[in-house]
């Protein structure tokens, strides 16, 4: 067993550097990773994603905030919007079957790998549109809820095709999930069945590697670089997951 927790916990380490490199909390990366050793994704794996999710999202804000990358009009609002919303998808998932969940889950893959291999935008002459973003934030919130792992994966493209530099939606987008990480674990709470002592060694290693994550791009990597190593880890771990699912 203690092998297993060391790379489970070495892992997770690596993709919290990761996630934290683009703002966008753990979650996304841990729900395909923790299912290589948690059977149950709803009750086992969803809620120890989502909880890790508020805590890497924590301290990559930090990060960020550190080399004053984060916009706290913009962060702070759409923090209210998320907030409020996840927690709908997050009760849809109680009753949704495990096969439903997991298409849902590899569609929004796809759809992240695109946004992420898609060239960035050229930069804008017009403010970034606040608008379009918190109206976008809704569904967002809603079907990551869903999936159990926080909004930032669609948030953090949606603020660049809306306006925002890269490393500026990296900030805005982990102040942003980190209240709906919290509140999507809420209804959780009487079914999760998660292993407390993992937990607390997985909350550890990935608040360590997400601040990390946050201050490496603050500070050496450029937007185009980020999108397409997230891009490469997220496909690559998915496609795995896929294989197993198969076999």
């Amino acid at each position: 067993m203690t092998g297993v927790v060391v790379l489970m916990a070495a892992g997770l380490l690596a993709l919290s550097i990761a996630s934290g490199m683009l703002g966008l909390g753990v979650a996304f990366a841990a729900v395909p990773f923790l299912g290589f050793f948690l059977p149950d994704l709803v009750h086992q794996v969803q809620p120890l994603s989502l909880f890790l999710n508020g805590v890497t999202a924590i301290f990559a804000a930090w990060g960020f905030a550190r080399s004053g990358l984060v916009a706290w009009r913009p962060a702070l609002l759409l923090t209210a919007v998320t907030g409020v919303a996840a927690p709908a998808g997050a009760w849809l998932a109680q009753g949704t079957p495990q096969q439903w969940l997991w298409g849902i889950y590899l569609l929004a893959v796809a759809y992240l790998a695109w946004r992420m291999f898609r060239p960035s935008p050229t930069a804008r002459a017009a403010a970034p549109a606040l608008g379009r973003a918190i109206l976008l934030a809704v569904p967002i919130a809603v079907l990551a809820g869903l999936l159990g792992v926080g909004p930032g994966f669609l948030l953090m493209p949606a603020l660049v095709l809306v306006g925002y530099e890269p490393k500026t939606a990296a900030g805005v987008t982990a102040v942003a999930v980190t209240l709906p990480s919290f509140t999507s674990l809420v209804p959780h709470l009487s079914t999760a069945d998660v292993d407390l002592g993992l937990a607390a060694v997985l909350v550890v290693v990935g608040a360590a590697g997400s601040y990390l994550g946050a201050r490496l791009t603050s500070r050496y990597v450029t937007g185009p670089q980020l999108k397409r190593l997230f891009g490469v880890l997220i496909v690559v771990m998915t496609a795995v997951k896929v294989i197993t699912l198969i076999f």
